[in-house]
């Protein structure tokens, strides 16, 4: 068995963001192991270790050199490999170059059959590993992609880095792998904590590196987060809160620290009576501070620092950033005061001011255009006065806030500050709420409005969006998506779905009529369909994400149900009846597809009982029978029962297909059989095309 040794590759780095860290955290271990794989070096698992100032790659078991290789691979027969003069022919020059030869290396000999061949024949000595570990480290560096973030360069080099690299510690076992880039050379020390540790730490080996680097007071990620994260535990249980950590800045957290220490400190009692939203916002995006709550879900006057200083000096910590949240707090009150003492219709008049999107007005237009389709929508909902009245209320003040000053500093907190604004003008609770959650859902799992009026907004704010960038021909193409319709089109299904039950088009049109009142000039019919469609394969999409077959997806979608509740309920009720018997709605789904094919809408669906035979007679009678079953479990939107009307069709249909000839050479029998065939169509008609489910 060959010898093999750990590697270890380090680059040493000023302080990197958190965001191309953790970017380059994936590469470095894809990068490593394609390098050491393409140099031919076999090799164990790849461990990255990374902090704010390093990306390490530790290696087990990588081989001290290439395997030697010896191949003999057979090619074409020498008579075909070569013409009558000996020269080489296309078969030969082309099985040579496929093995890195030229003809003429090729080797002539009979095998053991008694045929001469051409044979190509290479021998690869072994290499020694150190040489090829250091041009792929070399070549590695390089390679790291930085998006979203420009390199930079240090000194008088041309080489760069997301920031500029201050050493490089490479080492195979015991010896120093010599790596080369820009201005540094490698060698086998690394660096501590810039406080705790300063200063250059050697490492002997590989296997000693994590130990090195903790006792300069440097952890791994995994190491930081656990004790990040028992740091939180114990303030939880010390002082009975929850922290708030959400994902994104937890991560960030992580990579902001080598040695991290979880501190508390408290703002004052004054800031609790603002909106909680832009206190935790100033504390979570500014300052990466993690915010409190009690029992009841109310904020406490406690936060949390993660701190990378000296645990020596954390009093001193603490009140340092109890002095930066303070000021931030202040700004977050002075800006909720100021505006509360300015009228929402004033706000509101701002918006004159404001675009929405150049072809599309300002977001006063918008406004407007939303408390009309809020009451469109109402309507189609079929929503009570009471709820409709609270919903064009809440439409006609959604977007006063966005010119406020609590949202132009927290941009975020849109639509929420207009909540507690609307709340402190005296407006009803609903309309407030209604304000408050417009925006929802943001993003994929996100909760949906709480009152019936919020779901009305909501609709109406993205589907005045979507409607008015097709009406200028603008709508989402390939990944470009700059106003996200693709997220308000799910947005709306999902609102519509589970909490509104009414149909889209109706909608659509009510909100391109909207555009029209404002003077823009489009194809209204056209641009309708085109919102429809995109409408309509966002909720294919979602089907498709909810594990329902495709070929049922095709099924639903040929037919006319789209109001959303409906088209989900009639693909489970697909679904269910294909899983419960699945030879016979095969049957059905195969029969339907014969007779869809042979239909021929010349001949009507008017049919002669005179000529019917037996089973003709049958199949007409179910028909007429699952006709009206159809209607009346449709009318009541049982969906499973009207699966259940077109399974009872299966038997006479398959007995017709048995006994009968449909293309009979009578004319008439021909045309009566055609025009029974388009009556058993029809009946499946606006539902589904159980066709695209046949077996295939």
């Amino acid at each position: 068995m060959a010898s093999t040794r750990d590697f270890l590759f380090e680059i040493g780095v000023e302080e990197m963001p958190s965001a191309p860290l953790n970017n380059a955290v994936k590469q470095l271990k894809v990068l490593v192991a394609k390098g050491l794989d393409e140099a031919g070096l076999s090799h164990g698992d790849v461990r990255i270790v990374s902090s704010p100032r390093r990306l390490a790659a530790l290696v087990s078991d990588v081989a001290e050199a290439t395997e030697e290789i010896h191949s003999v691979l057979r090619g074409p027969s020498a008579k075909i490999a070569f013409d009558v003069d000996g020269n080489p022919t296309k078969a030969a020059e082309g099985f040579a170059r496929k093995n890195g030869l030229t003809a003429a290396e090729l080797i002539r000999r009979e095998d053991t059959d008694g045929t001469e061949y051409v044979f190509a024949e290479q021998n690869i000595p072994s290499e020694p590993a150190a040489p090829m570990l250091a041009r792929m480290a070399e070549a590695v560096i390089a390679q790291i992609e930085w998006p979203n973030y420009r390199s930079q360069r240090w000194g008088a080099e041309h080489a760069t880095f997301v920031r500029p690299v201050r050493w490089i510690c490479c080492l195979f076992g015991d010896d120093v792998v010599e790596v080369r880039y820009a201005d540094v050379v490698s060698g086998r020390t690394t660096r501590g904590h810039r406080v705790l540790s300063p200063g250059e730490h050697e490492v002997a080996c590989p296997a000693v590196y994590e130990q090195v680097l903790e006792s300069a007071h440097v952890l791994s990620a995994e190491r930081r987060e656990g004790v990040i994260r028992e740091g939180i535990a114990q303030v939880e249980a010390e002082l009975g809160v929850h922290v708030d950590t959400p994902a994104k800045v937890f991560d960030e957290v992580v990579n902001l620290c080598e040695w991290p220490t979880v501190l508390v400190g408290h703002f004052d009692e004054e800031f609790l009576a603002v909106p909680s939203e832009i206190i935790c916002e100033s504390m979570l995006s500014n300052q990466r501070y993690f915010p409190t709550y009690d029992a009841q879900g109310n904020l406490t006057r406690a936060f949390v620092v993660v701190s990378n200083a000296d645990p020596a000096v954390s009093e001193t910590v603490i009140d340092g950033n109890e002095r930066v949240v303070r000021a931030r707090l202040y700004d977050a009150k002075f800006f909720y005061d100021e505006d509360l003492k300015i009228d929402l219709e004033e706000f509101r008049s701002r918006l004159a001011k404001v675009g929405f999107q150049k072809k599309l007005g300002t977001m006063l237009q918008k406004s407007e255009r939303m408390e009309d389709l809020a009451l469109a929508i109402a309507r189609e909902a079929r929503i009570g006065a009471d709820a409709a009245s609270d919903a064009q209320r809440a439409a006609h003040l959604a977007k006063a806030d966005l010119v406020s000053s609590a949202v132009v500093e927290f941009t975020s907190q849109q639509g929420v500050m207009g909540g507690y604004y609307a709340a402190a003008a005296g407006e009803a609770p609903e309309v407030a709420a209604a304000i408050r959650d417009h925006y929802r859902p943001r993003f994929a799992g996100d909760a949906l409005p709480e009152g019936t009026a919020g779901c009305i907004v909501a609709v109406a704010d993205k589907l005045d969006t979507i409607a008015g960038m097709f009406a200028i021909g603008e709508p989402p193409t390939g990944s470009k998506d700059p106003f996200a319709l693709r997220r308000s089109a799910i947005g709306v299904l999902n609102i519509l779905r589970d909490r509104l039950g009414c149909g889209y088009e109706a909608l659509v049109d009510a909100a391109l009529d909207a555009y029209a009142e404002q003077g823009l000039e489009f194809d209204k019919a056209e641009v309708a369909a085109s919102v429809c469609a995109f409408i309509k394969g966002r909720m294919e999409q979602m089907a498709r994400d909810e594990k329902i077959a495709p070929d049922t997806v095709a099924a639903v979608s040929a037919g006319s149900v789209t109001t959303p509740a409906h088209y989900f309920e009639l693909a489970h009720a697909l679904e269910h009846a294909r899983s419960n018997d699945r030879a016979a709605f095969e049957n059905l789904a195969t029969a339907y597809a014969r007779a869809a094919h042979l239909a021929d809408a010349s001949v009507g669906c008017e049919v002669d009982e005179a000529l019917l035979g037996d089973a003709e007679r049958v199949l007409l009678e179910a028909i007429d029978a699952a006709e009206a079953s159809v209607t009346s479990t449709l009318s009541a939107q049982d969906f499973p029962g009207v699966i259940s009307a077109l399974a009872a069709l299966r038997e006479p249909i398959d007995a017709f297909f048995d006994e009968v000839m449909v293309m009979d050479e009578d004319e008439r029998l021909r045309a009566n059989r055609l025009a029974l065939l388009n009556r058993f169509a029809a009946v499946f008609s606006g539902i589904a095309d159980l066709g695209a489910m046949a077996r295939k």
